[in-house]
């Protein structure tokens, strides 16, 4: 944190922002302790050459992480600052005041504030852990709706993304890519588009092909004409997509008990077990704008403009594929229109860089093609889930096994050990290995997020199984297993509801013993009318959907009201009505965007998302055939915040979709009586 002469703050964060607005809340911090008006704070891109390494932006836990040191130095400066103002007033410490950095005494302007304290002294200092921090009492900024600093330049279209920038000199590449993963070229024929208008150079390295142009247009069409130059040998080794949950539970895999404990109980009551199974197919990250970065060499120092989650990994991550130093990149992020995960960023990042080595001296603009995004980026990964309860005759659950089968959902470029995912490095003339697959252990977890039980059941076994060949690229997709294991869970948990004829809500509330579960549940009944309810099977459906995002970050229930068709069994969304208790909340307007976004992300999700491929390639390739949730069919969104101010705060970005897709999944049973247990819920027909 820079606190300047000028008037302004530069807040330095190590976390980038992709559209969640964690920027704004931390900005909010920053502001409050110490004591200045919100908008002199001005956010510094993450930039490797003078931001902190706070690695990436992920798993909802960025103002977990980054909001107390942010307040910590902000309160180190506002007390330095006082201490300064102290001396050259004369008066005790205590007795001074700040009002938007300017100094008084008895409510009494001094004459003396921040910026003429500081003139042009250069004050620097690391604030301690045990720095003083002002009471959730006394706050004036934080908890108050604070509109979003990114926000107005994307309304009004300034170039708020990376897709947008331009810089002098620069030019325009466009990848070539193979039809299916590990193809190999068969035959090359660059020389007709070497003559082609505005063409600077065609770039071959092995399996990777690119185009060089002056101007966006000549790469597309010099892209297109090379594109029908080179044939391919295929390897046709993906699963075939009708069998993709067998394959998964065939693979080799390595299975791990996660969860293992019995409780005693009494052996004369009475249970029978009830199972089911849920599916998930692949998904994409389906980013609106297709990935692009922009890279300069100047035959010794490389820079990169990239939209992915974190730059210092991904400079290491370079830095060992192109056999740079790590000293000679440098990584700036500019923000682009969509993320949601590992999409394509890092990728377009390697890419660009590695077109700018074989052209140095003018910045290279690489743009994927929608073709690309949706066939390369990583996917989230298919999901096969069994499920099954030991009940007595109340329907209370006696004995609860879980088992899971995915591929892994992380392969993000952290750095040398990791690099050889990236799609360069498997292409290139000297291919990197592939890394040994990665799971995410709990408590956040990866395929198992979220696969532990929340409810207080007294025996419990949960297993996983990890699919260690990985035919297709999978990687972290938003919430990563949570989605998939709250919906199965969710699910599964009103079946058992409906089987002992107990309401969703009483049923789930007899099985937690967490009580501020227990406060959201009754809150969320409350605020949606449940008594209202309409009769079962009527075409008029409500379902409850209820999580705590990975068991310790935010809490999260969900009622949709959803309408069936009688003769088409189309689903349409009516209404959402969420309750969410996320601790200490710094800007509430935030929170309740990433629930709205949330339900609309898992909504598109449930009802329409998944990948279509043969043994041979991709199929979903465009909006048409991987088709997205359209602004007619978002439902009415109501969001509420549980007043928690005295705990802290916790990350919201990913905690509504997986009781998002389980409330649909219960309103269509409710509204019709059939029970959908394979995503996407496309109709009941």
């Amino acid at each position: 944190m820079r606190v300047n002469a000028d008037g302004s703050v530069h807040l330095l964060l190590g976390k980038v922002e992709l559209g969640q607005g964690i920027g704004t809340a931390l900005a909010q911090l920053a502001a409050e302790e110490l004591d200045v008006e919100f908008d002199r704070i001005k956010l510094l891109t993450v930039d490797t050459v003078q931001s902190p390494d706070e690695s990436y932006t992920f798993s909802s836990i960025s103002v977990q992480q980054s909001g107390p040191p942010t307040r910590r130095a902000a309160a180190a400066a506002r007390g330095r600052l006082l201490d300064l103002a102290a001396n050259e007033l004369g008066v005790p410490r205590g007795d001074l005041a700040v009002v938007d950095g300017d100094i008084r005494v008895a409510g009494k302007a001094t004459g003396v504030d921040y910026w003429n304290l500081i003139g042009h002294k250069s004050i620097e200092f690391e604030p301690t852990a045990e720095q003083a921090l002002k009471s959730v009492n006394d706050y004036s900024i934080v908890g108050q709706p604070v509109e979003r600093i990114d926000v107005p330049g994307k309304v009004f279209g300034d170039a708020s993304f990376l897709q947008d920038v331009r810089l002098p000199g620069m030019v325009h590449a466009r990848i070539v890519r193979p039809p299916a993963e590990r193809a190999v070229i068969a035959s090359f024929e660059p020389a007709s588009v070497e003559s082609m208008p505005g063409v600077l150079k065609v770039v071959r390295d092995g399996n990777f092909v690119a185009v060089i142009a002056e101007r966006e247009s000549h790469a597309r069409a010099a892209a297109e004409v090379l594109r029908q130059s080179i044939s391919w040998n295929l390897p046709a080794d993906m699963p075939n997509e009708s069998g993709v949950f067998g394959w998964l539970q065939a693979a080799e895999s390595s299975s791990e008990m996660i969860l293992e404990h019995a409780t005693p109980t009494d052996s004369n009551v009475n249970t029978k077990t009830i199972s089911a199974t849920y599916q998930r197919p692949y998904q994409a990250h389906a980013s609106i704008s297709p990935s692009a970065a922009i890279a300069e060499y100047d035959g010794e120092d490389l820079l990169i403009h990239s939209h992915a989650q974190g730059m210092y990994p991904l400079r290491a991550a370079i830095a060992h594929v192109l056999n740079l130093k790590i000293e000679k990149i440098r990584c700036i992020h500019v923000e682009a229109a969509g993320c949601f995960g590992h999409n394509g960023g890092d990728d377009a990042a390697l890419d660009a860089a590695a077109i700018a080595m074989h052209f140095p001296g003018r910045p290279v603009r690489l743009q994927w093609e929608r073709a690309d995004e949706m066939a390369w980026e990583p996917y989230g990964s298919a999901m096969h889930m069994e499920v099954s309860a030991a009940v007595d005759d109340t329907g209370d659950v006696h004995a609860w096994e879980y088992g899971l089968w995915s591929c892994p959902h992380s392969s993000r470029p952290r750095g040398p050990d990791s690099a050889g995912n990236m799609i360069y490095a498997q292409l290139k003339e000297d291919p990197l290995e592939l890394p040994p697959v990665y799971s995410i252990p709990q408590p956040n977890g990866g395929a198992d997020r979220n696969a532990l039980p929340l409810y207080a059941f007294p025996n419990a076994k949960v297993q996983k199984n990890l699919v260690s060949d990985v035919p297709i690229r999978v990687s972290a997709l938003r919430g990563l297993g949570a989605y998939a294991n709250i919906f199965a869970i969710e699910s599964f948990m009103d079946e058992l509801a409906d089987r002992a004829s107990r309401d969703p809500f009483e049923y789930r509330l007899s099985q937690l013993e967490d009580e501020r579960a227990l406060d959201l549940l009754i809150r969320l009944r409350e605020l949606s009318g449940w008594s209202e309810r309409p009769a079962a099977g009527t075409g008029e459906g409500w379902g409850l959907g209820f999580a705590r995002f990975k068991n310790r970050s935010s809490y999260v229930g969900v009622i949709m009201r959803v309408m069936v068709d009688s003769n088409s069994g189309a689903i349409s969304l009516q209404r959402a009505t969420a309750v969410c208790d996320a601790g200490l909340v710094i800007n509430p307007d935030g929170v309740s965007a990433q629930i709205e976004g949330g339900i609309v992300q898992s909504s598109s999700w449930t009802l329409k998302e998944q990948i279509r491929f043969s043994n041979a390639e991709k199929r979903s390739l465009d909006w048409a055939s991987y088709p997205i949730l359209r602004f007619d069919e978002i439902p009415e969104i109501e969001v509420e915040l549980m007043d928690r101010d005295d705990l802290p705060a916790l990350g919201v970005g990913e905690a509504a979709q997986g009781p998002t897709a389980a409330a649909i999944a219960n309103a269509v049973f409710h509204a019709s009586g059939r029970r959908l247990r394979r995503l996407p819920l496309n109709s009941v027909a």
